[in-house]
């Protein structure tokens, strides 16, 4: 590009100048290190910057410092930084602004990476909004902060005086000034052990005295909740280490740094070809990279001894006073005594098991190292030897207390696809499973294998159920309800909002569906027959509430005929002089009656209980009757159930529960497609309370069925009788957010929810969740009629 070029794209500057030839530097520099695209977005973003009026100094902090930021993390962010800047261009001052632009390189450069440095680049955003008179302090010493302070850490220090000073402005400014006892109070505890900017070119320098070859390194940072860094692991060849490593029982963050890296390395290094994951379940991966890892350090250690002595530390170090010390579950405390066995020659362990397995893998070794087979099969006895008293969840042995190690991502390959693309840790077993119908013959005489586990290559299904024939005459249950198993589905991942930091944690919850259980149809018959006066109101009122057909609307000034009253009224307006209603016209719609609901069930172990709690509770021996939570619930489904599919509106029935995050149960009673008979009957009948309510994943998934509805109108009814919790979330204001915001989240898609509240007191929480008038208190069967007219009228607001 030549001069004349480039100075058409500084128009808002005078022709003459004084830093134009600076300026001209700066885009050299620029040219010299951006590619032509980036170039056209750097010289775009002079444009942008231009077009804000923000002065001149703005545009000249654009030109030159933007360069220095391309060196340090790549040419793709030159196009986030100008988002960002237009994006802050309406929260805060030019001077400000500047100050952000001068501070970016010192960023970059302590980022390291572009997806670090685009999370900066949010904060800084997500700070404008919050408290923009904090920001100019903050740039102001973000040099002292980033040598203090990772990303994770920087973010949690500026939410804390955020949140803390939101109303105190002189507060604030002087919290992110560093100029009170708070600010350096949250700065020290956020502050972390050993950063890796800082050693990045030591451990490079490192390896390649070790294996005279460069290796590539990228800092990731995973504390934005918590302090606890991302596990290392190997991407694309590039060695990912945490932003920052703590002491770690008295072993220095550097020696931390030094045994990761060359780990890593050492699996680059000798790692020839991938061990196949095809018909392994997670466990039986974990307990395969025990032995994985103990091969490539062996390997590695026998052209580097010293490298023994650095890793074997870790498991003989005790932990320092004050030191917080993780209570291992049995079974990660058997896998950690493995690997020191099959690492530290000098070690006996107490389990004569695993000093027998450790000597037969090292034997095995001697012969041949340099075959991952070896692993494969110490892995799979130790797997046997793990799971002698039963198969144990793999969350329990997901991430051992060994800070150095890596996840093994890159042993592993597998047949469908690679992992990266799937975005999981692992390949699920069951997408290799194929499912084949076969016939009853088929069925006896040709299986596999009885014994057949979750990692069944096919699974058959038979179309009817199989008794046992040796009691033929006398046989009432099947072999499946003998001993099948629950089939449930693959999981669906959905993004959780985490009020603390404003983001959502992508594929936070796992949601499984799985088959209800059944019980006896007659019981949703009796509850029609039960309450059928009040049944034929709420048909009536869902009716009346979704008008159909041809609707006459006046008072318009456009219309297809004639309003012959409001024609008259004008014309004696017009005869009298004075200015005439120009409305006299005649709008015809025709109302197609096009709604879809899904009647969402909460079936946590809370609607076990009475719905009257004063009432005495009955004598040891007495049956209990009073009536829960659960039997009403059961009572206003099937009322409305029965009400939507006399109408003959598309609706489904649907259940969930939860057990932690990783575990969301969804029921599916009745789908759209299916007809209100005895089948969807018999489930209702056999619906049961249990766990917990994990709402906002709930609510996302029903919402998913829903969206795949044709309807114009479409509404998730939530039934429920209490709040969001759940077992491994301990604020109570957390799955609240949640929940609030997968409502809206709903909202955008064109979704209406509405909450049937069991609960008394739910006017605390409830109405914060879904709305003002967006909810109702159904405690008692004989009120729902009242307030189905506020649930369609939701559909019309």
């Amino acid at each position: 590009m030549t001069r004349v070029e480039f100075v058409e794209y500084l128009a808002c500057l005078s022709d003459d100048h004084p830093h134009v030839e600076a300026l001209e530097s700066a885009y050299h520099e620029a040219a010299r290190v951006m590619s032509p695209q980036g170039l056209d977005h750097y010289l775009k973003g002079v444009e942008a910057m231009c077009s804000l009026g923000r002065g001149e100094d703005l545009i000249l902090t654009y030109i030159q410092e933007l360069p220095s930021v391309a060196k340090e993390v790549g040419e793709d962010v030159v196009a986030d930084v100008v988002h960002a800047l237009m994006g802050l261009a309406s929260h805060t001052s030019g001077t400000v602004m500047i100050l952000m632009l001068q501070n970016l390189p010192l960023a970059a450069q302590r980022m390291g990476e572009a997806e670090m440095f685009r999370n900066y680049l949010k904060l800084i955003h997500q700070l404008a909004g919050k408290c923009p008179r904090g920001l100019r302090p903050m740039m102001e010493n973000l040099d002292e902060l980033l040598t203090k302070l990772t990303l994770g850490g920087l973010r949690r220090w500026a939410m804390w005086g955020a949140q803390a000073h939101a109303r105190d402005l002189d507060g604030q400014m002087a919290y992110f000034a560093l100029q009170n006892e708070s600010s350096k109070s949250v700065l020290q505890r956020e502050r972390r052990g050993t950063l890796f900017v800082e050693n990045q070119r030591k451990l490079n320098f490192y390896l390649r005295a070790l294996w005279g070859r460069g290796f590539f390194m990228k800092p990731t940072a995973g504390d934005y909740e918590t302090r606890k860094g991302l596990q290392p692991f190997i991407e694309n060849w590039f060695l990912h280490l945490p932003d920052a490593f703590d002491d770690f029982r008295g072993i220095r963050g550097i020696e931390i740094y030094r045994a990761a890296a060359a780990h890593c390395a050492a699996h680059l290094v000798y790692t020839d070809t991938p061990i196949s994951a095809e018909q392994l379940s997670p466990l039986h991966m974990k307990c395969i990279d025990l032995f994985e890892d103990a091969r490539v350090e062996y390997l590695a250690s026998q052209d580097f001894p010293g490298l023994s002595k650095l890793w074997r530390q870790f498991f003989s170090a005790v932990p320092q006073e004050g030191e917080e010390v993780e209570k291992l579950h049995p079974v990660k405390d058997l896998m950690v005594r493995m690997a020191r066995a099959l690492l530290d020659d000098d070690y006996a362990d107490d389990a004569a098991e695993l000093n027998e397995l450790a000597a037969a893998f090292k034997a095995a070794l001697e012969e041949n190292a340099e075959d991952n087979q070896v692993s494969w099969n110490a892995g799979m006895e130790f797997y046997h030897l793990l799971t002698r008293d039963g198969v144990p969840s793999v969350r329990v042995a997901a991430e051992l207390p060994i800070p150095y190690r890596d996840d093994n991502r890159y042993v592993w390959e597998f047949d469908e696809a690679m992992w990266q693309e799937q975005g999981v840790d692992y390949l699920p077993a069951y997408q290799g499973q194929v499912r084949k119908h076969v016939n009853v013959m088929e069925f006896i005489n040709e299986i596999d294998c009885e014994t057949a586990g979750d990692d069944a290559q096919e699974i058959w299904v038979l179309g009817t159920e199989l008794f046992p024939y040796e009691d033929a005459g006398e046989a009432t249950v099947s072999w499946n309800d003998l001993e099948g198993k629950e089939p449930v589905s693959e999981p669906y991942h959905y993004d959780e909002w985490d009020y603390h930091i404003q983001l959502h944690r992508p594929d936070w919850a796992a949601v499984t569906e799985r088959r209800p259980g059944t019980g006896d149809p007659g019981l949703m018959d009796d509850i029609l027959v039960k309450h059928r006066p009040i049944a034929s109101r709420i048909r009536h009122l869902v009716d009346a509430l979704q008008p159909q057909g041809i609707v006459r609307r006046r008072g318009y000034e456009e219309g297809e005929e004639l309003d012959l009253n409001a024609a008259v009224r004008a014309m004696i307006d017009i005869r009298r002089g004075t200015m005439p209603d120009p409305r006299i016209n005649i709008r015809i719609t025709r109302h197609i009656r096009d709604l879809a609901v899904v009647i969402l069930l909460d079936l946590s172990e809370s609607t076990n209980e009475p719905v009257d709690k004063d009432l005495p509770a009955p004598d040891d021996g007495q049956e209990d009757s009073r009536s829960t939570i659960l039997s009403l619930t059961r009572e206003a489904t099937g009322l409305l159930s029965w009400a939507i599919h006399s109408i003959g509106d598309p609706f489904a029935v649907h259940g969930f529960a939860s057990d932690g995050r990783h575990d969301v149960q969804y029921y599916r009673f009745k789908d759209f497609d299916e007809p209100y008979d005895d089948e969807p009957k018999s489930r209702l009948a056999g619906m049961a309370g249990g766990l917990s309510t994990r709402m906002g994943a709930a609510l996302r998934h029903s919402g998913w069925h829903l969206s795949q509805q044709p309807a114009q109108k479409r509404l998730v009814l939530l039934v429920t009788d209490g709040e969001p919790a759940d077992i491994d979330e301990r604020d109570p204001q957390y799955l609240r957010h949640d929940a609030k915001k997968a409502v809206e989240d709903l909202a955008m898609k064109g979704i209406h929810t509405y909450c049937l509240t069991l609960d008394p007191n739910a006017d605390q929480y409830v109405a914060r969740i879904f709305g003002e008038n967006r909810y109702s208190i159904v405690d008692n069967v004989e009120k729902l009629p009242e307030r189905l007219p506020s649930v369609f009228a939701a559909l019309t607001s």
